[in-house]
């Protein structure tokens, strides 16, 4: 089956509401130095086609309990490189409208922009990641992801077209894009919601991370050392990680826009992934 129930592994911080997820592609060519489906995924940042996709796809649609969302997507963006060639996302979402889906659809790219055509006809919520607005830190951080400026200007397009919009500013580095929360904010103060999320580190991202900024972690490290490790994940230490995000969650509330954390044990409302905002 291509869609599943989301988190059927039961994580215990997960407060997310029932939905599904669909991953239209296997692997996600971004790189993100910190991603963490390395840790599931082989070759993880090499993209692949889905054979059979749309036909199976279609089934499994007929017999879909269509009260919830499907997300798209929480481990292969929906919008590789590929994708600009290829339109599968595009057809994948024509299907969507001829279903009657509920869509939350996430991504790191601009290429969205695209199809608004088709988003503005589901019952959808369309969101961005922007982890900093600093061009240069988010270059270093997500090596073939379009610019934060790029993702941006195409979400304000759908904010115009009448889509509801959110963000996740995720993961939150401190040290690094911690430092740039405001600005992150400031550019992204036209949303309805935002989910933030601290840094989670999973063997192979830490590696991945110390070897890209060496400096950096020689100063994060000793955090995560102290901190807790939750489901196969280091976690900054609990004090700070709530210190952090009661600050962001100040700021985004200061701004008239809803809060969710992701995975923190904290809290969140409406609901923590944006879903509130899809219609029914």
């Amino acid at each position: 089956m291509y869609i599943r129930p989301f988190d059927p592994w039961k994580a215990k911080l997960c407060t997310c509401p029932f939905k599904y997820t669909l991953n239209v592609y296997t692997g996600c060519d971004h790189a993100c130095v910190y991603c963490y489906i390395t840790s599931y995924i082989p070759n993880a940042f090499r993209v692949r086609v889905k054979e059979g996709l749309l036909p199976m796809l279609e089934r499994e649609l007929r017999r879909l309990d269509r009260r919830y969302i499907i997300a798209l997507s929480y481990s292969s963006d929906p919008y590789p490189t590929v994708e600009r060639e290829l339109g599968i996302t595009r057809k994948v979402l024509k299907l969507f409208k001829r279903y009657g889906v509920r869509c939350l659809l996430l991504t790191k790219s601009e290429v969205f922009e695209r199809d608004l055509d088709i988003l503005g006809e589901l019952k959808c919520a369309v969101g961005i990641t922007v982890t900093t607005v600093d061009r240069r830190k988010a270059k270093l951080l997500e090596p073939n992801a379009p610019s934060p400026k790029a993702r941006i200007r195409a979400l304000e397009k759908a904010k115009e077209a009448g889509i509801p919009v959110y963000a996740r500013i995720d993961p939150i580095i401190p040290f690094y894009t911690w430092e740039d929360f405001d600005e992150t904010l400031d550019a992204l103060d036209f949303v309805d919601h935002i989910t933030v999320s601290t840094l989670k580190l999973r063997p192979d991202s830490k590696r991945r991370m110390s070897a890209k900024f060496p400096e950096l972690m020689e100063r994060l490290w000793p955090l995560y050392e102290r901190g807790e490790r939750i489901g196969g994940y280091y976690y900054l230490p609990r004090e700070l990680r709530l210190e952090i995000l009661r600050e962001a969650e100040r700021k985004i509330l200061e701004r008239g826009i809803t809060f969710g954390s992701c995975r923190e044990g904290y809290r969140s409302f409406p609901s923590c992934d944006g879903s509130h905002l899809v219609p029914l």
